[in-house]
């Protein structure tokens, strides 16, 4: 019986994105919100464009990573509970420039975020295309945790203290934040918390079952409507350190992939994608591939007619 089957499935398919962590270079945990589809013999699959393939070539280097699934956004699930699962990733370096062997993984997406068909439009191929040169990643677990929601603010709750910390605008936007860690042996660990500035860095509280060690960790906030539409997302990258209030992450940088929310932003954002996508395929002497639009235009379609729409 795959390892999977011990979670509840139903709940962790209704899940829209999850957080899904790797091992950067130094070994910093860094986490970022994707998409996952549940194959049937119990492996996960995920895929990142080749404008943001850190992840891959985190994996290439070190294949410890973790998901946890804990912001139900769009699945219909009330109180659902969060599922942590640890595993060992792997990424072959063959682009994907079809839907091909991931059929499952796209009418998913095209189905989950209907803005995404527009892409396929003539008129956004040329700035776009980028979004469909894909590497696939799958994911073997190896250990699987089923926590209950994260209980709500009480109403009484006193609203985060002013700080100056790197890092506290972003997290004072939203309630909750995810924690990305280490365990003692090295190994990604993924917990769901609500940091709270103190004047050494933001002390987080950690689930019993989540062995977060002292090291390099980072805070991940993000967020999407019910359609996968209005993505934002923030990293803050830093150190946990134990202290006698308990567990404090001690911020030293920001990340902001996406940017801040400015109208300007978008621009940005396609210079870059455009950019890095030409930097990976250029380190390999590898001329741009043409995507297979029909293809991934007949799984938009497909999709179109299972959600009515």
């Amino acid at each position: 019986m795959p390892l999977l089957d011990s979670a509840p499935l139903d709940v962790l398919d209704a899940y829209r994105t999850c957080e899904f962590v790797t091992l950067g270079r130094d070994g910093t945990p860094l986490a970022w919100p994707t998409a996952v589809w549940r194959r049937p013999d119990g492996t996960l699959l995920l895929s990142t464009s080749l404008a943001f393939a850190r992840k891959a070539l985190n994996i290439r280097r070190d294949g410890r990573v973790a998901l946890l699934f804990s912001d139900p956004t769009g699945s219909g699930l009330e109180e659902a509970p969060q599922i942590f699962v640890g595993g060992h990733a792997e990424c072959p370096d063959e682009i994907m420039t079809g839907p091909q062997g991931a059929e499952d993984y796209w009418r998913m997406l095209f189905e989950r975020q209907p803005h995404s068909r527009s892409y396929l439009a003539a008129p956004m191929r040329l700035v776009m295309d980028w979004y469909y040169l894909r590497l696939l990643i799958t994911v073997t677990p190896r250990q699987v945790v089923v926590r209950p929601p994260l209980p709500a603010a009480g109403a009484s709750a006193a609203p985060a203290p002013a700080s100056d910390l790197p890092g506290a605008a972003q997290l004072a936007r939203f309630p909750t934040a995810v924690l990305a860690a280490r365990d003692a042996t090295g190994a990604p660990v993924l917990a769901r918390t609500r940091p709270v500035p103190t004047p050494e860095g933001f002390a987080v509280d950690v689930p019993a079952d989540c062995p977060a060690a002292p090291g390099s960790a980072s805070l991940l906030v993000h967020r999407h409507d019910e359609r996968l539409n209005h993505m934002h997302n923030a990293l803050v990258r830093g150190e946990l350190r134990e202290t006698g209030g308990g567990p404090v992450l001690v911020p030293a940088k920001v990340v902001e992939p996406m940017g801040s929310g400015r109208a300007s932003d978008a621009v940005s954002v396609l210079r870059s994608t455009r950019r890095a996508t030409d930097r990976y395929l250029r380190q390999r002497g590898l001329t741009r591939p043409r995507v297979e639009w029909q293809e991934f235009r007949a799984l938009a379609q497909d999709a179109r007619r299972r959600a009515g729409a």
